[in-house]
């Protein structure tokens, strides 16, 4: 199964064509999504997909129409046409949409599912989100996308997600279904590492828990982003002195950005004390 990656927070900037070049519209920009600006192209908005130079299939999206109130979210309803551009089937799909509002912050979600599509067919569906915000972009991912909550004890870790970092945690994070790599990292902390596989039939609002582990060695941070785990044997003005897997190594004072000490429990055996003989 294929990863794909959410590029959270960046974006691209379109602007208009010549005659309206003081025009210029900031759109939210997913690099493995179809993006349509709608206050640049009004309705009813067409989005190709997988690209527009070579789309299988053409979406239509017409004029959002509000349809209620729930939870202080307004409802948005939309009909969805789909034509196959291509000369073979595309059988049933799922795709997410995504809508972010002016800034690029995201507003709503929706799951559009897809019937069989015969070669130059055209097929018809409705897409239904609630958002707090007003909608601005859109944009399709194609397969279903699940939110997790990643928790780790303690809480306040880095998470990268497939290399990519999305925040600290707690955190909610959307996942596409299939394989992925999660790490997380805490100062004071040993990293942690473990792959997740995310299944087409789980369940949102679901989470996993990772527990950090304590250090079992002294942590060197070099000013050249150079991470050392050893031993410090010992500290000076001038050098520090680090034992690596047996080995002693020292370190120029000026070289060293941070050291993270971990504590050491000692144990001492009892002495045992000889009382003198009593007299007979």
């Amino acid at each position: 199964m294929p990863h794909s990656r959410l590029r959270r927070g960046s974006k691209c900037v379109k602007s208009s064509p010549p005659m309206r070049r003081g025009l210029i519209l900031a759109c939210a920009f997913l690099a493995w999504g179809t993006v349509v600006c709608l206050a640049q192209v009004g309705f009813p908005v067409t989005l190709p997909w997988p690209t527009a130079d070579k789309p299988t299939l053409k979406f239509t999206v017409g004029k959002l129409q509000q349809s209620g109130l729930y939870n202080g979210q307004t409802i948005f309803v939309s009909e969805v046409a789909v034509q196959n551009v291509s000369d073979q089937s595309v059988p049933k799909s799922l795709f997410t949409v995504f809508v972010n509002d002016k800034d690029g912050v995201r507003v709503g979600r929706a799951l559009l599912r897809l019937p069989e599509i015969r070669a130059m067919q055209t097929e018809k569906a409705q897409l239904q989100f609630s958002t707090a915000g007003t909608p601005a972009v859109i944009a399709l991912l194609n397969g279903r996308v699940v939110p997790l909550k990643v928790i780790s004890v303690p809480a306040g870790a880095t998470l990268k997600i497939d290399g990519a970092e999305v925040g600290i945690t707690p955190r909610i994070a959307e996942f596409t279904v299939g394989m992925h790599t999660i790490d997380l990292s805490k100062e004071g902390y040993a990293p942690a590492s473990s792959p997740l596989e995310v299944t087409g039939d789980e369940v949102e609002g679901g989470g996993i828990s990772f527990e950090l582990g304590g250090l079992s060695n002294d942590t060197i941070q070099l000013r050249d982003g150079t991470t050392v785990l050893g031993d410090v044997l010992s500290l000076s003005m001038t050098s520090v002195a680090v034992r690596v897997e047996g080995k002693e190594q020292k370190y120029d004072r000026n070289e060293v950005k941070k050291i993270i000490l971990v504590q050491r429990i000692t144990s001492q055996s009892p002495v045992k004390q000889t009382l003198p003989a009593k007299p007979n």
